[in-house]
């Protein structure tokens, strides 16, 4: 074989992404696990960028579903894709869902994922420093809820893993769910992850607006007024939280559109709004600014 032609596919081979990696997140089984289906083993997906491409970011995808079913799609792979584009490595979570789960299983489930990015960062080539997290509908009431309840981690801890901190970097909320109560609430949501009859204290500490904190992560929201399934108000509500704590956040939200876009490539009127995201991201300095 030609040595020029070897050469060229060795690089090629090189600079190719690895195939996604599917690694459970719990290898001995999750706290409180209902048996050993499938449903019962949450998981991440890693995404890795082309090696020439990376950055060094690292950015937790949490898709919605209303707690009972994940978006793997448009919200998930579809993410994971325009994430890896840019060079940051993408971490889809597969997290448990109602009615077989409740509250606090997801929001264990995702506080893993970021702490399991963080222990990977030396083998993937990622600043445990700039590991964030996105989340759409009920996915953006996971990271919200993670936004305010976070820790450092056990010093201590067996597994290395626990040892690392779940506080995201930065959060991205796409028309999330905030609140667990009327007027603006999604009772779906609520229903699948705290039941039909929860405690009014446990879905008071879960309108995650009344949550946000002066460390809770700077934050981007997008939503649409046209929105009927989860109302605007709810990322109102939020960004107005994070501005009386002085946590840094951009509010991006527009008339048309339904709820569930994703990208909205397929909703013309929207499809640039990932592209304030990006701006943000740069502004943020986790992503590069064009031509660097």
């Amino acid at each position: 074989m030609n040595v020029l032609l070897l050469s060229c596919m060795t690089l090629a081979v090189a600079e190719s992404p690895a195939k996604p990696e599917e690694i459970l997140l719990w290898p001995k089984g999750a706290p409180g696990a209902l048996g050993t289906q499938p449903q019962d083993k949450p998981s991440v997906t890693i995404y890795q960028p082309e090696r020439s491409k990376l950055n060094g970011t690292g950015v937790v995808v949490c898709p919605g579903g209303g707690y009972g079913h994940l978006a793997l799609g448009h919200e998930g792979k579809e993410i994971a894709d325009w994430l890896t584009a840019r060079g940051v490595t993408a971490f889809v979570v597969k997290y448990r869902l109602g009615p077989r789960y409740r509250h606090p299983a997801p929001l264990q489930d995702a506080q893993r994922t970021v702490r399991f990015a963080r222990s990977r960062a030396k083998d993937l080539g990622l600043d445990a420093a700039k590991i964030g997290i996105w989340g759409f509908s009920a996915g953006g009431h996971l990271v919200s809820t993670v936004s305010s309840k976070f820790d450092s981690g056990k010093a201590d801890a067996e597994d290395p893993i626990e040892r690392m901190s779940c506080r995201p970097d930065f959060a991205i909320l796409c028309y999330p769910v905030i609140r667990m109560d009327p007027p603006h609430g999604h009772m779906g949501s609520r229903r699948n992850l705290l039941g039909d009859k929860p405690d009014p204290k446990l879905v008071a500490s879960l309108c995650n607006d009344t949550q946000v904190k002066k460390d809770t992560p700077p934050t981007f929201l997008f939503h649409t007024r046209a929105d009927k399934v989860v109302p605007v108000e709810n990322s109102e509500l939020y960004a107005k939280a994070c501005e009386k704590a002085g946590v840094p956040v951009e509010l991006l939200i527009r008339d048309p559109g339904p709820h569930g876009v994703g990208l909205a490539s397929k909703y013309p009127e929207l499809k640039d709004w990932p592209d304030k995201l990006e701006a943000w991201l740069v502004k943020r300095k986790v992503l590069p600014g064009p031509g660097k």
